[in-house]
């Protein structure tokens, strides 16, 4: 499912560049439904610790390409090409690393810990939120002028990008809170996919 949801980002790149940005939106929304079961899929193998800190490491990687890099360069489709836009473009690339380099560190600290149990919060926001917030903005994006939808969407690149970093706690959420962030994200899918 992480491949998957990594061959998904490639399309969405690709498509982005190519000035198909809806077609962008739709993969990084596959890309955070692959990543939403990775890990519960993941969790029903046994595994070695070695295969644990491969896991989380390339899980990790998979977002930053998903969800660091998929959404700027939507940014840039969507006419995101000055010089003020790169920089906003630049830092939110780089508080997913940053977020996701943390998160990769405490999660192998965490399951190497004799008194390893599950999560129960995350420090600053998942960068896989990213899979809702810019296909949710995408939802007005025929509501908003397109003149006025570029920088609402550079304000979003920001705004999630400090959240990424922010010291704040986020509980991860349980069976209700994913099934009910599943069905939102199928219901943003449905709505594009219908309204396009």
């Amino acid at each position: 499912l992480t491949y998957i949801g990594t061959l998904a980002a490639i399309i969405g790149i690709m498509s982005a560049i190519s000035g198909n940005a809806f077609r962008a939106i739709i993969c990084l929304i596959i890309a955070g439904a692959c990543d939403m079961f990775d890990g519960i899929v993941a969790r029903t193998k046994k595994r070695t610790a070695s295969e644990k800190n491969f896991g989380v490491w390339i899980d990790s990687l998979s977002d930053l390409l998903c969800f660091g890099v998929l959404p700027a360069v939507i940014g840039y489709s969507i006419g995101l090409n000055r010089a003020y836009y790169f920089f906003i473009m630049a830092v939110y690339i780089l508080a997913a690393l940053v977020r996701l380099g943390y998160y990769g560190v405490t999660e192998v600290e965490r399951q190497s810990s004799s008194k390893s149990c599950d999560r129960v919060s995350f420090d600053g926001l998942p960068v896989t939120t990213a899979a809702l917030i810019f296909p949710l903005l995408f939802c007005f994006r025929k509501i908003l002028s397109p003149e006025l939808f570029p920088p609402v969407y550079a304000f979003a690149l920001a705004c999630t990008a400090l959240a990424f970093v922010l010291k704040i706690k986020v509980k991860k959420p349980n069976k209700h809170g994913i099934t009910a962030i599943l069905l939102f994200g199928i219901a943003i899918f449905v709505y594009l996919i219908v309204m396009n």
